[in-house]
């Protein structure tokens, strides 16, 4: 990912954040002929690799999971708040539109779990971790036959992350006052994405 130093994010924290806010990610891999992508949930462990381990698990009729028997690393991507910016928000004069965003790359080489326990028990931590808030958690009422009858359909997967790339590009190329320009017409938004992308810009430094 192209990243110019003043957008590189490096804090770990946020970046477990967005990883975990924005959890719905793109996995792409390589068939030997043309690239190949499956948008599915994925959740980080802390744990089992140099920046932790995802968990995720995708159908058994999705040709993808084959691409992972040649060892090589596949790429995650998750896709953090985006907003168009106008230049009308900028107290500089003339500047261009531009689109400011947040998003972490993962890379690692993945590995099918094998073992029925470990599946059932990424396959209730998934639904545990989505039903979070609803007044009766489903995850509670989901016997673990009924979950080892269906888990022969997918299959799940364990990634330990090698290596993360964070670009979050949040005006730090403007102006205090070209960005605190930025982050008022943000916050006034009625779309709760540019809502969040303000909040975001105002822990991110300026380097002007």
């Amino acid at each position: 990912m192209y990243t110019p130093p003043h957008f590189a994010e490096s804090d770990p924290q946020q970046i477990l954040n967005l990883m975990r806010r924005h959890s719905f990610a793109t996995v792409i891999t390589h068939d030997g002929t043309a690239p190949f992508a499956t948008h599915m949930p994925v959740l980080h462990h802390a744990e089992g690799g140099a920046h932790g381990t995802l968990i995720t698990h995708m159908a058994r009729a999705n040709p993808q999971w084959r691409h992972f028997a040649d060892g090589r690393e596949v790429l995650v991507i998750f896709h953090g708040p985006h907003a168009y910016i106008s230049p009308n928000w900028y107290e500089t004069r003339p500047m261009v539109p531009t689109w400011n965003y947040a998003t972490v790359h993962a890379y690692g080489v993945p590995r099918v779990i094998e073992d029925k326990n470990v599946l059932r028990m990424r396959l209730r931590e998934l639904v545990d971790t989505f039903e979070v808030g609803q007044p009766q958690p489903y995850g509670d009422i989901l016997p673990d036959d009924y979950i080892d009858k269906l888990s022969p359909g997918i299959v799940g997967l364990e990634i330990p992350i090698t290596r993360l790339e964070a670009k979050f590009k949040l005006s730090q190329n403007r102006t205090p006052a070209d960005k605190a320009g930025v982050i008022t017409a943000l916050e006034k938004s009625a779309d709760q994405m540019e809502r969040e992308l303000a909040e975001l810009m105002k822990h991110t430094g300026s380097s002007s």
